[in-house]
């Protein structure tokens, strides 16, 4: 297959891409309004991870929901978040009459993350459905199992599905699952994963960050960026959730989905090769990664890195 042309996301590109900042006299709604829905039973510390990467990406204003079993051990977690509990399945996850409880934050987000931690995912499916259409003008990072909501969207394989909504959305999937939503094979997949990536952004009309050793974004407009870096280490439980959290925080600054998915990989592989320096390359916590970003997105904005 003939590979597309893509930019390399250097250091160059990324200070002349500059993230947008608040003013010297700005409050927390200037940083943007973020809900992150996730978690679960049996996994609350992913959304804990990706709410607190979205801070440290530097948004302003957090609310996360999640199922009401977990949300006082996550609100203890995040004091700086609003948390709302919501309505379970008897599988552990959050029931698709959840979206009613947050019809009221309509019209005041500026980005939202739905998926780390979250199980039962043909509840999932139905919860993002009715969800998606309360959220025009949002930008909108989906992960984990809720992006299997383009499988669920009609005999098309989701042709054009995300594009019949107002929002603005961005989906993150490794290799396992690009091969699960698009019906291709993992090692058809990992073969070419950047004409993959262009196709499948075109076909869902979604701006689309096929992760891997070498990361491929691509937008449903054709345009398309690659990212090489990081290290092994960061091929550990909850990499993906703080990723996910890094790009939505940027995205809540006013970041469009394409440059969040640009900087927030190169920040993610940065803080892995920082923490690399200090421990080693295999061992450090994803749970560590977060506190290197904000010195990180300094040192790029300045070109000190």
């Amino acid at each position: 297959m003939t590979q597309p042309d893509m930019t390399l996301i250097d250091d160059a590109l990324l200070r002349e891409w500059s993230l947008p900042m608040p003013s010297d006299e700005g409050d927390k709604e200037e940083r943007g309004r973020l809900l992150v829905i996730g978690g679960s039973r049996q996994m609350p510390g992913a959304i804990i991870l990706a709410a607190t990467a979205a801070m440290r990406a530097g948004a302003g204003k957090l609310a996360i929901a999640t199922g009401a079993s977990v949300a006082q051990l996550v609100a203890l977690a995040i004091p700086e978040s609003r948390v709302i509990g919501l309505p379970e399945t008897g599988d552990g996850g959050i029931d698709a009459s959840a979206a009613k409880a947050l019809a009221s934050m309509r019209g005041r987000l500026d980005a939202v993350l739905i998926g780390p931690g979250m199980q039962d995912e043909p509840a999932i499916c139905e919860f993002v459905h009715a969800l998606l259409p309360m959220l025009d003008g949002v930008r909108v990072v989906l992960d984990a199992a809720a992006m299997g909501v383009v499988c669920d969207a009609g005999a098309d394989g989701g042709a054009g599905f995300l594009g019949r909504y107002g929002a603005d959305v961005l989906l993150t999937p490794h290799a396992g699952e690009m091969a699960h939503l698009s019906g291709a094979s993992k090692d058809e997949v990992s073969a070419d994963p950047a004409p993959m990536a262009l196709r499948m952004a075109r076909h869902w009309q979604a701006t689309v960050a096929l992760k891997g050793p070498t990361t491929f974004i691509a937008t449903p407009e054709g345009q398309a960026w690659k990212h090489e870096g990081g290290n092994v280490g960061l091929a550990a439980s909850g990499s993906g959730d703080t990723l996910a959290g890094i790009i939505v925080g940027l995205a809540a600054r006013g970041a469009t989905l394409a440059q969040a998915g640009a900087w927030g990989v190169a920040l993610h592989a940065r803080a892995g090769d920082a923490l690399a320096r200090r421990s080693g390359p295999l061992g450090y916590l994803t749970r560590d990664l977060a506190a290197e970003v904000p010195m990180l997105m300094h040192r790029l904005g300045t070109g000190q890195a």
